[in-house]
């Protein structure tokens, strides 16, 4: 039997997609970020997808979704960059990636072997990310620890197993990941990681205006539900703005069209509704 590692249908998948976009964000002239890995794992993943039935098909579709996705997902990996920039020079030494995915920040953005990097994300994901990372011989800059656990099951002690300090700030970084997970996982998943936040750790919480059934997200849904058009649990239950206030975090709105300007993308969406809420542990 042929061994496939790449995710080829479920959440898992979406990292794919996101390799995709850096990997094409890196050739341009004018990238916002360099990911020298991604093109790793597209690579991989498309040779994997070559073997199973109708892979090179779905293959396509991952790619389109990705095409189409680009101009804002894109932007929104670099504005999480300088997130992480930021709270690593206000002093957070330990930064959670919850849905890690195929992210390389422990290795493309210099950080110091002063920092650790936690990513947890689904066993299935780190069974094709690390050998393709073994492969390429790459070395992270920052103290990398990998934790294939389910969000929706207890983390936290296999964290601090790991060598977590709920003691000392933490960058916590959600690109997406959390959202996919029923309301009460969702909110037990930051319930957990505001339990182990040190005064000065650091949550981000986007605010954004999505269509779910515009065509890209249902077409989103399908890939990732193997072809079923799941539908999206409704928000109710999951923390908000308020919540974080209310559990001891401070809370300040940057809105999207503000944060891109620096960057020169025509990414607008002209509504100062729209952007992200950043939380610090009181």
């Amino acid at each position: 039997m042929t061994q496939v590692n790449a995710p080829t249908a479920g959440v898992a998948l979406t990292a794919i997609g996101v390799a995709l976009i850096r990997e094409q964000e890196s050739c341009r002239p004018d990238r916002l970020y360099d990911d020298p890995l991604a093109s790793a794992f597209v690579e991989a993943a498309r040779r994997d997808f070559a073997r199973i039935e109708g892979g090179a098909a779905r293959w396509e579709r991952v790619a389109a979704l990705a095409e189409q996705f680009f101009a804002g997902r894109s932007v929104g990996v670099r504005l999480a960059d300088d997130r992480v920039a930021e709270a690593v020079a206000a002093g957070c030494r330990q930064i959670v990636l919850l849905g890690a995915g195929l992210d390389t920040r422990a290795y493309r953005m210099g950080l110091s072997a002063e920092v650790t990097v936690y990513e947890l994300d689904l066993p299935e994901l780190f069974a094709f990310k690390e050998p393709v990372l073994r492969a390429t011989d790459a070395t992270p800059t920052a103290d990398r620890h990998v934790l294939p656990v389910d969000l929706r099951t207890d983390w936290a002690d296999p964290l601090r197993e790991r060598g977590f300090r709920p003691d000392q700030p933490t960058h916590w970084i959600d690109e997406g990941a959390l959202p996919y997970l029923p309301p009460e996982d969702h909110l037990r998943a930051v319930a957990t990681l505001t339990a182990l936040s040190a005064s000065g750790s650091r949550f981000a919480l986007g605010r954004f205006a999505v269509d779910p059934d515009a065509p890209p997200y249902a077409e989103l849904r399908r890939l990732v539900a193997g072809d079923s058009d799941a539908r999206i649990p409704p928000d109710t239950g999951r923390p908000g703005e308020q919540w974080l206030v209310e559990h001891g975090w401070r809370i300040q709105f940057r809105a999207w069209d503000d944060m891109i300007v620096p960057l020169g993308r025509d990414v607008a969406v002209n509504d100062p509704k729209v952007g992200v809420v950043l939380a610090e542990r009181l």
